[in-house]
């Protein structure tokens, strides 16, 4: 039997728990992402693939998107993080990574740098 890779039943409850108490710059950047506002892609915030629970995931593009605060600057951490994002490309999604204080500070750069990672062939509103 083939198992699922995507939102596992069993990540369920964190799931939850992490979309009830998002990060302040999650939380912001969630409000420029959902009901397909960047360039008409649905996004999905804390969507499970395999055993991680990725910050935002549009599957349309098969794009993860992490936001990394200062918890994210040890070396055990930095190691991890790569390593999760290895496991990730070779599964074919494409993560992109920004610090949160980039969110507050450049919303617009995130946005678009977001967006450069779009199939321009793709069906979707401008």
């Amino acid at each position: 039997m083939k198992r699922r890779i995507h939102n596992r039943k069993e990540l369920l409850p964190y799931r939850k728990k992490l979309r009830k108490n998002l990060t302040p710059a999650e939380a912001f950047l969630w409000r420029h992402l959902k009901a397909r506002k960047l360039k008409g892609r649905r996004f999905n915030r804390q969507h499970s693939i395999k055993n991680y629970i990725v910050d935002f995931y549009c599957a349309a593009e098969k794009l993860v998107i992490e936001l990394d605060g200062q918890v994210h600057n040890t070396p055990q951490a930095i190691e991890y993080d790569n390593n999760r994002t290895v496991v990730l490309n070779d599964l074919g999604f494409t993560v992109i990574r920004f610090e949160n204080k980039m969110v507050f500070e450049n919303l617009e750069f995130v946005l678009w740098e977001i967006s450069q990672h779009f199939n321009p062939d793709s069906q979707f509103l401008p």
